[in-house]
């Protein structure tokens, strides 16, 4: 009986969201820019003491990473450095050293946690000495440029805070001081800018710590409503929201790749045929758990492509020390044999050969005896985790040469000046990082846009959208079949 329930609640559901989705047009939407943050030198001064343990520390690094995404980062806005400290201070990384959120968010994963003292009084002081020094990057010339230190710690010092964050308070910089767990929030106190309410903030635990982001986004903002001050760039329809807005056009348009602008949908055409293929990275570093959220990705993307011989042909190649071909273009006829043979696909593991790769690329995939079809866009995804152990230069300049659109995808500690090497141009359009492989899908979800054949753009856009509304709404409704299943199983131990 509770199958039969089931069945139909999930049955109708979907029901219910097809109609929704035939009787409505919503206009495509493109985040803009996520807040114009005010320019700011920022410097994190981070605890990784022995109290701080390694998988808490990761969610230390999480947070800071989520901060730097919602900045405007560069030598004339926002620049940011991070001082790790315990028994000694490190300095990770100056104020000059990134000027892009790629480097930046790089920078930020390999820092490893140190495991001895508290010394925070210590790290305060570097701060002042060194890390908010004109030498280091910080524009002391400039007082309109706000000096701001974030101190995360989760236990008491070792060495007194109150005279150095004094002495930091005076010197212009302002001080927020997060507390962890049992840390002594008389000493967050001590340390933090008044207003202490706004500069003081307390979680019990590190996996909760990520909650303090949203705070700090909007700390750094300077408008909160674009669309009302009229400082967006969106020609027809702004949609607001705090720090932030979005683009949208419409009825009758479809937005642009740039976010902003709109063009009359077509209504239908000729259409354009693709040949696409996934060159993915299979080394060691990547680790098999990654891997198969690498297959979701390739999936994921080719969920939005029409796959038919007149339209888009899929292929996969897959390296590290060696190359291999999983399956040519043309091969698989139907999204469901194409998805089913990337769920096949075996992990390689060994190095990272992506010069290689990119040469088995254009010398064989993208050529008639493997499938391609003469006159079909050539487009291609490079997938990878780390740096190239070979020469990649002069493959990516001809695959380019050759008119191939070439995409390139980097996580964890892939190299931003490889992945900007790979991308075709405009390159701020074709390379995507993350830190994280939990997040790749996030790309995957920009892939789909830029690589939807477009027999009709706005029939494409529109695809994508539902898609996303569909992963969203089956979310929801997995979450309430549990709640309903389990007050089921309570009635019946009950009657029972």
């Amino acid at each position: 009986m509770m199958g039969t329930f089931s069945s139909a609640f999930l049955l109708f559901s979907l029901l219910v969201l097809l109609q929704k989705s035939g009787a409505q047009r919503v206009p495509p939407q493109v985040r803009g820019h996520l807040c114009r943050t005010r320019p700011t030198d920022l410097v994190f001064i981070i605890d990784s003491s022995r109290s701080v343990r390694p998988r808490e520390f990761e969610k230390v690094k999480v947070f800071l990473s989520q901060v730097i995404e919602s900045l405007d980062l560069g030598p004339n806005t926002t620049r940011v450095g991070v001082i790790n400290y315990a028994s000694a201070v490190k300095h990770e990384f100056p104020l000059k050293a990134h000027w892009t959120k790629a480097s930046l968010l790089q920078a930020v994963q390999k820092i490893e946690p140190l495991s001895t003292g508290t010394m925070t009084g210590l790290a305060i002081q570097f701060a002042i000495n060194k890390a908010f020094s004109e030498v280091e990057g910080a524009r002391l010339k400039f007082p309109e440029i706000s000096k701001v230190a974030i101190v995360v710690t989760d236990g008491r010092p070792q060495d007194g805070v109150k005279d150095v964050s004094a002495r930091a308070k005076e010197s212009g910089i302002e001080l927020f001081a997060i507390g962890v767990g049992r840390v002594d929030k008389h000493t967050l106190r001590q340390i933090a800018s008044e207003p202490l309410e706004e500069h003081v903030d307390y979680v019990e635990s590190y996996s909760v710590i990520e909650k303090l982001s949203k705070k700090f986004q909007e700390a750094f903002c300077v408008v909160s409503d674009l669309c009302a001050t009229g400082d967006h760039d969106c020609q027809q329809i702004c949609n607001s929201s705090p720090g932030s807005y979005t683009c949208s056009c419409q009825d009758g348009f479809i937005l642009n790749s740039d976010g902003k602008t709109c063009s009359a949908c077509s209504g239908g055409g000729g259409g354009s045929a693709t040949d696409l293929v996934f060159l993915i990275d299979g080394s060691k570093s990547v680790r098999p758990e990654n891997f198969e959220l690498v297959k979701r990705f390739i999936n994921q993307i080719v969920d939005s492509l029409d796959v038919s011989d007149e339209q888009a042909q899929v292929g996969l190649v897959q390296y590290s020390s060696s190359v291999r071909q999983e399956f040519p273009l043309g091969r698989y006829k139907t999204k469901k044999d194409i998805k089913a043979a990337v769920k096949k696909m075996s992990y390689m593991e060994k190095g990272t050969m992506t010069g290689a790769a990119l040469k088995y690329l254009i010398d064989n995939t993208f050529t008639i005896s493997s499938g391609a079809r003469p006159g079909a866009q050539k487009v291609g995804i490079v997938f990878t985790d780390g740096r190239s152990q070979d020469y990649i230069n002069d493959a990516a300049k001809k695959a380019k040469e050759l008119g191939f659109k070439m995409f390139a995808v980097g996580v964890g500690n892939a190299v931003e000046d490889e992945l900007r090497e790979i991308a075709s141009d405009p390159v701020a359009e074709h390379y995507f990082y993350t830190a994280d492989f939990r997040t790749i899908n996030q790309i995957g979800k920009k892939l789909q846009k830029k690589i939807c054949v477009e027999e009709d753009p706005c029939a494409c856009e529109s695809v994508v959208k539902f898609q996303t509304k569909v992963e969203e709404l089956l979310q929801a409704l997995t979450q309430k079949l549990e709640a309903v299943t389990k007050r089921l199983a309570a009635l019946e131990n009950n009657v029972i």
